[in-house]
């Protein structure tokens, strides 16, 4: 049997997909994977601000290579992460959740698969200095 589903070409577009751009967030979830050659830490953010997309959950990656650690620590700092644990070089994946923060999020997509990436941090006070700028409504 044959069906005619119009649209089925074409490359999917997600109304509710959260658009590139500045996002006041709180970590809702924090938990270390292990991997051989790329551990990190899963982390889920709940969106604060904008109000159009408060409550909406943003996935991500922390990687913790020697190469990456650079953004682990960018993120731990600027999240206000217990900084006696910081200079210990311990992250205590209890206390990374509630800690909140501004994260530049960007879109890539390989091979048909959708990746958010955390492209940068800044601390929650400054969110009304980086706000003036427009991240994008679900309208458009």
């Amino acid at each position: 049997m044959r069906r005619e589903i119009p649209g089925l070409h074409q490359k999917a577009q997600y109304k509710d997909e959260i658009p590139d751009g500045l996002f006041l967030v709180r970590v809702e979830r924090a938990f270390y994977r292990y991997h051989p050659q790329k551990p990190f830490f899963a982390v889920r953010f709940a969106v604060i601000q904008p109000e159009e997309f408060t409550g909406e959950a943003l996935p991500g990656r922390l990687y913790c290579t020697a190469k990456a650690l650079w953004k682990l620590r960018w993120f731990l700092c600027d999240f206000g992460y217990d900084a006696e644990l910081f200079g210990r070089d311990v992250i205590e994946e209890k206390l990374l959740l509630g800690l909140h923060g501004i994260i530049k999020v960007s879109h890539t997509t390989i091979n048909g698969r959708s990746f958010l990436n955390l492209d940068g941090f800044a601390s929650a006070d400054k969110w009304e200095e980086l706000s003036a700028s427009p991240v994008g409504s679900r309208d458009s």
